[in-house]
């Protein structure tokens, strides 16, 4: 069995444990990019007591599952003066923040030394429970896509590899089937983080069209484009309205954004037509697209019939 590669958010992680209770530390960021793995390296690596409990349980998860747990943790503290405790996928609990809140509030009034860590994979919903009750009590830990210099060193890729392929490691195993490695990025992470995590946060009247404006944002990524081509690319009949209101939910996501033309005037900034840009983490889905349109692919770049270079290689800070 291979062996785990320790990334630097678990340096990060055991320092903010270590440290005397202040915040609860929230490590959030996209599927599969290593935050379980992460931190239960950490609770192996430390020494305290801990308590992990996991909401991706197919069994329903309420108030009453958090105030269990976390009574769990109370009681480990207790017993050692200091104990941690972690909450795996905690946007799934209804109405978590409200009761984490109550809780931790608690425990501070009382002294006890509970640490407290919630992991979550949906940033738009974190960051709505964050913002309503926890405002002031927390601190982020992004787990973000894996660096080039972490592929280096763990499966010894080179920069044209990391750039067409990199970002999420439990594909580096298939970057030798292309086309096996399309449907894991499609089916594993484009459609669940859409399903799971957009749709859940708020009511999209048309998802499919929220789709296709995702893929569209990838395959048009660094160029201008206004809302009603948007719509005749597209092919639907619909307000320009909503069209703007659901790239503004896949920039909430961390997907793709629409930057508005620079000037002084807000006016003109707002009327302006978008320039599509898909974040720096999420490159790596416009080659799916360009994958389907090009179906033999070498294992490194290649230029597409036009002499350019695959539509989405740019890097967006």
């Amino acid at each position: 069995m291979a062996k785990l590669y320790d990334r630097d958010i678990n340096r990060r992680l055991i320092e903010r444990i270590l440290e005397s209770r202040r915040f609860i530390q929230v490590l959030y960021g996209p599927r599969q990019v290593g935050k379980t793995t992460a931190i239960k390296q950490v609770l192996k690596e430390i020494d305290l007591p801990s308590h992990y409990a996991s909401a991706h349980q197919p069994t329903l998860r309420n108030e009453v599952w958090l105030e269990e747990q976390w009574e769990i943790g109370r009681l480990k503290a207790k017993e050692n003066k200091a104990a941690v405790l972690v909450f795996d996928e905690i946007q799934k609990v209804s109405d978590w923040s409200e009761v984490v809140k109550r809780l931790w509030d608690e425990d501070t009034f009382n002294n006890l030394p509970l640490r407290v860590i919630l992991l979550g994979s949906s940033q738009l919903l974190i960051q709505k429970g964050l913002t309503e009750s926890l405002a002031g009590g927390f601190e982020l830990i992004r787990a973000g896509h894996w660096s080039f210099s972490e592929y280096q060193d763990y499966f010894g890729w080179d920069l044209d590899t990391y750039i067409f392929y990199g970002g999420y490691p439990g594909a580096a195993p298939l970057i030798r089937e292309p086309e096996r490695w399309v449907r894991y990025i499609q089916d594993s992470l484009i459609e669940t983080t859409i399903s799971r995590d957009i749709l859940l946060m708020t009511r999209v009247d048309k998802p499919a069209l929220l789709r296709r404006l995702f893929y569209l944002g990838c395959e048009y990524s660094g160029q201008v484009l206004s809302y009603q081509k948007m719509l005749g690319q597209l092919q639907e009949a619909g307000s320009t309205t909503t069209l703007a209101h659901y790239l503004e939910l896949l920039s909430g996501a961390g997907f793709v954004t629409g930057l508005g033309k620079f000037s002084g005037q807000a006016v003109r900034r707002r009327g302006s037509s978008p320039k599509l840009q898909v974040f720096k983490d999420f490159n790596h889905f416009g080659f799916v697209i360009y994958i389907e349109k090009n179906p033999v692919v070498p294992y490194h770049f290649q230029s597409s019939p036009s002499g350019q270079s695959a539509p989405t290689c740019r890097w967006h800070q």
